[in-house]
Parts: structure tokens; sequence; C-alpha cells
């Protein structure tokens, strides 16, 4: 399978969709003051198997044993994808309050989030969430199930990443580029080649001055097997057994990457230092991931 002429297996990435928000579920059983987040429609929109584990976790000694194998395959787990959600939550959060707000919202692989459903200040906000068609069957299915209708302001895109460019597909249902858009990436750009990712920015490129982006990215020198952190049984599975990671950026050069096409870098910033805002106030001791960035970042008027 090919995108725009490079080889990619898009079944890897698609069958990662669960994890974060299964995570997110399990984070639920914690503690109110031990949480990273507050998500209560997380573990209502998951398939059955994956509610019983939810449910299960609910016993603290079953919920420690799920951070401790979640963190057994790769240190830093549980709070990176935690934190970035909640990071990303209040960026867009902020963008919508702002005296002049984004008009919209595109989530690019959303998965199975949560945060255009259960965060009220988005509530009346066009939004897009685009993904692979059987993502996006699931999670239309598990949305009905939790809320019943789903709210009128968000269209559930299919797009086959493969063969399908982003701008005529999100025009054919509705959205036209020509309002100020708050884009999500999250969790996608390691899976795709150089190609890929470049075809992705020239569709950002066009997006209208003012607009914003928060997106995560895997250190190039990890991709590239010359750093691997202390996580070398991941790299192996990840990148060499199951080929589903291909590129990753150096911190260095991503305000110069942002820049060829238009944007500006606001922040990128480590999981440590994520870490130090949602995780150590929870009084947990979790590691932070060594291997992942995320980025927020404005387009130039």
């Amino acid at each position: 399978m090919t995108y725009q002429g490079e080889k990619i297996d898009t079944k890897v990435a698609a069958q990662t969709g669960i994890g974060p928000t299964m995570l997110v579920a399990i984070e639920q059983n914690f503690p109110t003051n031990q949480r990273m987040i507050n998500d209560p429609l997380a573990g209502e929109i998951l398939p059955p198997v994956y509610r019983l584990i939810v449910k299960a976790t609910r016993l603290p000694m079953l919920r420690n044993g799920m951070v401790n194998l979640i963190e057994k395959q790769i240190t830093g787990a549980w709070s990176a994808m935690i934190c970035r959600k909640r990071y990303i939550d209040e960026k867009v959060i902020a963008a919508v309050q702002r005296e002049n707000p984004l008009k919209a919202i595109v989530n690019l692989g959303a998965g199975y989030d949560t945060r255009c459903y259960r965060l009220s200040d988005l509530a009346n906000i066009p939004t897009w969430e685009v993904d692979q068609p059987l993502n996006i069957k699931a999670k239309r299915k598990g949305l009905q199930r939790a809320i019943g209708t789903l709210p009128s302001n968000i269209t559930l895109v299919p797009i086959n990443f493969v063969e399908q460019e982003i701008r005529p597909v999100l025009q054919k249902h509705g959205y036209h580029g020509d309002r100020k858009t708050f884009f999500i990436w999250e969790a996608v750009s390691q899976y795709l080649t150089e190609s890929a990712v470049r075809q992705t920015f020239d569709f950002l490129a066009q997006a209208p001055g003012g607009s914003r982006l928060a997106f995560t990215y895997v250190l190039k020198d990890y991709i590239e097997g010359k750093n691997l952190y202390g996580e070398e049984a991941f790299y192996k599975r990840m990148v060499i057994k199951d080929k589903g990671w291909h590129f990753g950026f150096e911190p260095a050069e991503v305000a110069g990457f942002l820049k060829e096409y238009g944007w500006r870098l606001i922040e990128d910033l480590s999981y440590a230092e994520l870490s130090e805002r949602y995780a150590e106030p929870t009084g947990r001791n979790l590691p932070a991931m060594k291997i992942e960035r995320v980025v927020y970042a404005e387009k130039d008027e």
C-alpha cells in the first residue's frame, strides 16, 4: 500500500486507536485528586471487551497492575498518553476562548478521542474528526451507544490515508478551510514517511492565518536507531518487526520545518515537562517518556 508514492502499512496505526482512550478510561478509576485528566466518556465509547477491562480496574490492585504492565512495554507511556491529551485540551480551550477565537477544529487521526464531546467550551465549534474508515465506524457505534445522537457540530470523516488526499475529502464533508482552525495531529506522524508528513503539511500550509496546530512526534535519533533511550525492546517491535514507525524530528529542526510551511513554533515540550505540569501534582510516582515530544504552533497571518 502506498501513501502518495510511499509504502505505509496503515493497519499498525489503526490498531493503536483504542489504547490511549482505554488508559484515559482506567485513569478515571483513580481517586479524583490523583487523576491527571477527567474524562467520564472515555470508558463509555470503548468496545465491550475493553469496557470490561476498565471496569475490572476499579480494584486498586488491578489498576496499579495495568499501569505497571504498560510501563514495562515502554517507560513513561502511562503519563505520556494522558498528559499529552491534557495539554492539547488546554490549548484548544484557550484558542476558542480568546478575543479572536478559532472557529473550527480538525482532528487528524482522531481515534477514540473524546475531547470534542466532553469539553463544554467546544460544544458549538464545528468539528471534523478524520480517521480510517474502520476506526470511524467503530467510534460512531461507541458514541451512539454512549450518548445517543451525535452532536450536530461534529462530523466524522472516514478517509483512506493511503489513497485519498485530506483537503478534497474534508471539502466533501463540509470543511472548506476558510476559517481559523485548530488542527490536532496526535500520535500520527511517526507512522508516516517523510514524504507523507510533508504532504500533510502541504495541506496545513493552506490554513488561514492565526490557525493553531498541536501535534506529537517521536525523536529522529530513536527512529534511526542511533539512541534507543533504554527502550530497545519497543524499538525492535515498532520499528524493526512491525515496521510501524518511520519518521521522527530532531527538536532543533522543528521550528525550521514549520517555517517552510508558514507556521511559527510556540512550544516544543518534552514529556518530562508535561509530567511536571500534570503528573507530579497528583503525587503519583510516574516516569516520563523520553522518546516523544509535543508541539504547539501558529499559522502566520
